[in-house]
């Protein structure tokens, strides 16, 4: 177990270059594709080592097995735009359901890769660093697998609202709060961006977007491509604007682009609040995003 000093070291942002994870539900909706295409596209601080496909369930899927397989398909495609063919054989299927209870994981290859990566680390290696931006069932079940695992990673998870918004309903954390409480419970160091009232402001537009990024390549076609149709699947007007929520959980390991501070443990309850419990160790908390420069290094990334 990581002594307090230990822990507050690890909520430190890293300096030099680390291995990284990503867990993603990546058809869900079109921030994961940025995401991912940024993470990849940022090989001088983060070394990508692995990819899990997260389970969803919404308009988009007909339940969280189905929800994960279209990820773990859309991260293919993804990689077949970058040309980043060779990382698929690091792409891992992830759960097919979510969390039956606070004890009990849901065993995936993603799960146990992650144990497998994780604890095979040494000291001198550092922690490996998880990006998570879809429901915490895969990083949780690991957890479950095997406790040691929480002293062995740092996970950067977009997930809940903003400490002063009125509920956690937010889609990452409520699809799967048992996965909430486990992740927040295990004494793992945690980053969290909260969505609604924080990185909520990190919007873009769709004149924006052809602006930056239409005809620069095939990548860029098609993401303008997804989000202005995700615009017009949600009916959301010709004025439409959204948040690309997934990109500040790689912004935050970059450094530069976000404000944050320590802040007490919370713990997801059933009634989607959260409490605090100030007995454990903190967390570190994101309260700020630099809208127009993560933009700018986003957009200068995605077109090289």
């Amino acid at each position: 177990m990581l002594t307090p000093e230990q822990h507050l070291r690890r909520l430190q942002r890293p300096e030099g270059p680390v291995d990284v994870v990503m867990d993603t539900d990546t058809y869900n909706e079109i921030d994961d594709q940025y995401a991912l295409a940024y993470l990849i596209r940022s090989p001088e601080k983060l070394r990508l080592q692995a990819i899990y496909a997260a389970p969803f369930f919404n308009g988009k899927s007909t339940g969280p097995a189905d929800g994960m397989e279209k990820s773990y398909e859309e991260i293919g495609r993804v990689l077949d735009l970058m040309g980043e063919e060779s990382r698929k054989g690091d792409v891992f299927r992830g759960s097919t359901s979510y969390l039956p209870d606070e004890h009990t994981p849901v065993d995936s290859p993603a799960a146990r890769d992650l144990v497998r990566r994780a604890m095979a680390r040494t000291p001198e290696e550092g922690p490996l660093y998880v990006i998570a931006t879809g429901a915490i069932t895969n990083v949780a079940s690991a957890l479950l697998l095997e406790p040691a695992l929480a002293d062995r990673i740092v996970v950067v998870w977009l997930g809940g609202n903003a400490m002063d918004w009125p509920d956690a309903r937010e889609f990452n954390l409520q699809q799967d709060v048992a996965a909430g409480r486990v992740l927040f419970l295990s004494g793992a160091p945690v980053v969290q961006l909260p969505c609604m009232g924080v990185v909520s402001a990190f919007t873009t537009t769709g004149p924006e977007l052809r602006h930056w990024l239409s005809g620069k390549n095939r990548l860029c076609d098609y993401l303008v491509d997804v989000t202005e149709k995700e615009a017009e699947f949600c009916s959301m007007g010709p004025c439409w604007s959204r948040p690309i929520w997934d990109v500040t959980a790689v912004a935050w390991l970059l450094g530069g682009f976000t404000e944050d501070r320590l802040a007490p443990c919370p713990v997801p309850q059933p009634d989607h609040r959260m409490s605090y419990d100030t007995s454990r160790p903190p967390i570190r908390y994101v309260y700020h995003i630099y809208r127009d420069k993560l933009f700018e290094d986003l957009f200068c990334k995605l077109v090289r």
